[in-house]
């Protein structure tokens, strides 16, 4: 009887190692794009109805949503999702788009010239505000309280928590330089004199500053959020381009309960990888950008966090900006598999996911 009993153990054992636990499935997370502060993208319909047809072919544990300013769609899409046991967070910009709707201080670069926007599309258009400035997060916090705070989400995802990147120049990235800023930079050990005659021989110790501040302001957020029994994210660029725009991975993870670094290798928009390289490096060859490349930064990431990490994927196609593939959905996921990491956000817009795109990954799950 005892051998009997230790056989079934052993047996229960080797299945559990070997992935039969529902626990031990990939994880996903959805973004939707709902539209710009006033420009709606999509009917409440269209969203839960497309949130039926995903949600019955992976497992989704959460959905980020966002940012148009209707609460209507939101208290019925959260309704949707709780009661399939799904929490909804609330997609929201912190350093851009934000100057819309709030009052808030741009951004200038260290010699007193506001940066330059990058246009997308309607309602995003990268121009960036001062990660420093009180009268910035106290604007974020208002937008929260006036038009969110009263439709059911269950967290918040932080968004532009960051500078300007090289798409804006060089300036871009030697921002903000308003006298609060360069105050910071100097007691921080940077020569301001020296940094703006020779921005590179003072760059490293910029970057440094700059990310602290940038780590200061979105923790103060993550405080608030959480006091509020919200659940917070962070959007991230690639652990490769982190510093450049003020992102400390380590610094920024501490307080959050996950990360979400934008592993766009198809996007030729901000945030794509291939595309924010060129921007400095115009010879750069995104076919470089191959799943070994992935594999290298998402270990990165992961021994940089202090939380979960679930690496953005391009789910959406865009013929202008996004050309992705099936092959290319089960490559990134391949990779993440490789790295360990307990799931992914499937970005940036599950509403223009292709249906093929959504088999691929069932059929890997």
């Amino acid at each position: 009887m005892k051998t009997k009993l230790a056989l079934l153990a052993l047996i229960s054992a080797i299945l559990a190692s070997c992935g039969t636990s529902d626990n031990d499935s990939q994880k996903y997370i959805l973004q939707i794009c709902t539209g710009g502060w006033n420009n709606r993208n999509y009917t409440t319909q269209q969203i839960i109805d497309r949130l039926d047809k995903v949600t019955g072919m992976i497992p989704v544990e959460k959905v980020i949503i966002g940012w148009n300013l209707e609460p209507g769609p939101y208290r019925e899409i959260g309704e949707y999702l709780h009661s399939k046991d799904i929490k909804m967070i609330l997609w929201l910009p912190v350093f851009s788009e934000i100057g819309h709707i709030e009052d808030a201080e741009q951004s200038v670069d260290i010699w007193g010239e506001k940066t330059e926007s990058f246009n997308l599309q309607e309602g995003e258009d990268f121009t960036f505000y001062c990660p420093s400035s009180q009268k910035n997060l106290d604007a974020v916090r208002n937008i929260f309280l006036k038009h969110f705070s009263q439709c059911g989400f269950d967290g918040v995802f932080l968004d532009k928590i960051r500078t300007a990147s090289y798409v804006a120049g060089q300036s871009g990235v030697l921002s903000c330089g308003c006298e609060r800023c360069m105050q910071i930079y100097s007691g921080k050990g940077v020569d301001t004199d020296a940094l703006k005659a020779n921005p590179e021989q003072e760059m490293d110790r910029f970057l440094e500053a700059k990310a602290s501040i940038v780590s200061a302001s979105v923790r103060e957020l993550e405080n608030w959020f959480h006091s509020r029994g919200m659940e917070v994210g962070l959007d991230l660029f690639a652990p490769e381009l982190s510093s450049v725009v003020g992102q400390d991975y380590t610094a920024l993870s501490e307080k959050a309960d996950f990360v979400k670094p934008m592993m766009y290798r198809k996007t030729e928009a901000p945030a794509g990888i291939g595309f924010e390289i060129r921007a400095f490096d115009p010879a750069f060859d995104s076919e470089n950008l191959t799943e070994d490349y992935l594999c290298r930064e998402l270990e990165k990431a992961a021994e940089l966090s202090k939380c979960p990490v679930y690496p953005g994927i391009e789910i959406n196609y865009r013929e202008d900006i996004a050309r992705t593939s099936p092959e290319y959905i089960k490559e990134s996921l391949r990779a993440v598999h490789k790295a360990k990491l307990p799931g992914v956000v499937l970005a940036w817009d599950i509403m223009l996911a292709p249906d093929s795109h959504l088999e691929a990954i069932a059929a890997m799950d």
